[in-house]
């Protein structure tokens, strides 16, 4: 059969275009195997990047498919477009045991905007629908959510959405207790939902980076010109009363390194309830790192997604560090961890620490609605269509 797979390959390249992070690549290949070794015929569709208004050489996946045919060990063709004559023929003259690499599906407009003539086209390439892009799965677009019913009866989930599926539901149905939940990131409003789900379900919720010092304004404190959203000063303060109501611990950091100008440099560290008004929170200071990593020590469970501070600067690098230092250690001990968010799964990587927590989630926006429990589009076709 000629199996249409949705991946993710959605993956960072440098300026010469050289694959920065296999990960998400690396994740889907026992998918693409299976198929192979089943006699299949696999024809990879993915998006990269988000370009506008057609072809851009920056954003082809012809980046990848070098990679990609060394890693199968398989012979491949790249399809320079994903639908029409020219994947078509790429399709009926893959060899056996091969693979079709079709292009970009995001240089077509009628994918982002769930075109269901574009899903349509892409349905033509295969006998049977595989959905292996849970990165993706939060989007309605044509071949993450639309294409799955062109193919009723014939379709479902690919390996690696499977693990994502079982890891994430271990942690929110059945976590063994304690349950820590650490988030971070910059802004409370990307992540409001995620942590009223989160303070449900967990027994200590800790928060760092810039979403912290809304909830520190919130509660009393002087943050100087740090990050925050005064929008939602009483969204968070609503919280920081049911958690005392309901005996939940929300722990905000204590102190933090500051510096007057966003930039990479030495900082100062001041209490985080009483920071200069010219100087801004950029990472959490050394008091906080130890308070949180007491928290992290105990845990059974932990779900981590988001820096504690501006990671990409090496300066405010060191609290995120010591987290995923923390949540390794507490792995070893026999928590179970999952871990999301480009930023947290870099510090993994940086430390060498990516096998060293139970699971390492692909899919950060996907991860955070599936937290909060919003319906996903790409996982519900695939439940309604099987």
């Amino acid at each position: 059969m000629r199996v249409l797979v949705r991946v993710d390959f959605n993956v960072p390249l440098n300026e010469n275009f050289e694959i920065q992070d296999t990960t998400r690549i690396d994740e889907s290949l026992p998918t693409i195997r299976k198929i192979i070794s089943d006699g299949g015929v696999p024809v990879l569709i993915s998006h990269l990047g988000r370009p506008k208004g057609g072809y851009d050489e920056r954003y082809s996946l012809k980046h990848i498919f070098d990679y990609l045919k060394e890693s199968l060990q398989s012979p491949g063709i790249f399809a320079p477009n994903c639908i029409d004559e020219v994947a078509s023929q790429a399709v009926r003259e893959c060899p056996s045991g091969g693979f079709v690499l079709l292009e970009n599906v995001r240089f077509h407009e009628g994918e982002e905007k769930g075109d269901p003539a574009f899903a349509l086209a892409l349905s033509e390439l295969g006998d049977f629908f595989v959905n292996d892009a849970f990165g993706t799965a939060h989007r309605r677009h044509a071949s993450t959510a639309l294409v799955a019913e062109f193919f009723k009866g014939r379709c479902c989930f690919g390996f690696l959405v499977e693990k994502e599926l079982q890891a994430l539901d271990r942690v929110l149905k059945s976590p063994e207790r304690p349950f820590i939940a650490i988030l971070g990131g910059a802004k409370i409003s990307e992540k409001l939902g995620v942590v009223e789900k989160l303070l449900d379900l967990a027994d200590v919720l800790l928060i760092g980076g810039g979403m912290a010092f809304t909830f520190i304004k919130a509660s009393g404190g002087k943050i100087g010109k740090s990050l925050h959203e005064d929008n939602y000063l009483s969204e968070c303060e609503r919280i920081m009363e049911k958690s005392e109501k309901e005996g939940k611990a929300v722990i905000l950091p204590v102190d933090v390194v500051c510096h007057k100008k966003f930039e990479d440099c030495l900082g100062v560290t001041y209490s985080s309830f009483d920071i200069p008004d010219d100087y801004m929170g950029l990472d959490i200071g050394i008091n906080t790192i130890e308070k949180f990593l007491n928290q992290i020590k105990s845990a059974k469970t932990i779900l981590w997604n988001g820096p504690m501070g501006v990671f990409e600067f090496p300066h405010f690098r060191l609290g995120t560090e010591e987290v995923a230092k923390g949540v390794a250690l507490a792995t070893s001990y026999g928590a179970y961890s999952v871990v999301g968010g480009g930023d947290s799964i870099s510090a993994l990587q940086l430390l060498g620490l990516k096998n060293q927590v139970s699971y390492v989630c692909t899919g950060g926006g996907a991860m955070l609605e599936y937290v909060e429990g919003r319906e996903l589009p790409g996982i519900k076709a695939i439940l309604e269509f099987a």
